[in-house]
């Protein structure tokens, strides 16, 4: 499977009630889609989400978004609707995916949170608050932004990047200096060349969480 990137909100109490009850109701149908002891995993699911659907392990989480695209991805339907199908029924679920990196960004997207929790000194976790998540996506619309602008493609996440700079003088000098590294280390070629599609990225998640005020879940896919 290629890797992919989920952002997730969820609603416990949603959860709670519909997949819980889904999961007693079809267990024969998820139990094929966990690991070893399957019986045992799938109780600790269940416990897990009749308390909070947020305790679910990457792993347990996985093993549900996997359930439910093995359920729900019609080979034979329009692909869009079919993927649209699959979302619907996560959310119907308790389970809201908002947004998704897929290959060939995925790798460069990392890259650029590596380079960021390093100049942060701190790791962007598993489940995380927007406090958290609102200066990684700043540093990345800067550097981002900078790489599309050399690129000459000019948009609005380019405007954002120009509106937010005043206010984050120290992220966009580090922003400054990775962009000006990019340039001359050919091992970042990758990175440098899908600069202009990861500032839509940027842009858009910046737009879609800046308000949110619950937990936010990254859940790497692979």
């Amino acid at each position: 499977m290629a890797e992919k990137i989920y952002f997730i909100k969820t609603n416990p109490t949603i959860a709670k009630i519909n997949l819980y009850n889904k999961l007693c109701r079809e267990e024969n149908s998820a139990l094929r889609y966990l690991d070893d002891d399957k019986k045992t995993s799938l109780e600790i699911i269940k416990a897990k989400v009749k308390d909070s659907v947020e305790n679910l392990t990457p792993d347990e989480l996985c093993s549900i978004f996997h359930w439910f695209q093995g359920e729900y991805h019609d080979t034979s339907a329009d692909p869009s609707n079919s993927k649209e199908e699959v979302i619907n029924q996560l959310f119907i679920n308790g389970i809201d995916q908002f947004y998704e990196i897929l290959p060939p960004d995925v790798t460069p997207f990392n890259q650029i949170i590596s380079d960021y929790q390093k100049y942060s000194q701190s790791t962007l976790p598993y489940k995380f608050n927007t406090e958290e998540f609102s200066p990684f996506l700043i540093y990345g619309i800067f550097f981002t932004g900078l790489l599309s602008r050399f690129h000459k493609k000019e948009n609005s996440h380019i405007l954002l990047m120009d509106f937010l700079k005043p206010d984050h003088k120290d992220l966009y000098s580090f922003a400054e200096d990775k962009f000006n590294a990019v340039q001359t280390n050919p091992e970042t070629g990758s990175l440098f060349d899908h600069g202009v599609q990861l500032s839509t990225y940027f842009g858009e998640l910046y737009d879609l969480t800046r308000f949110y005020k619950d937990p936010i879940i990254k859940l790497h896919d692979s």
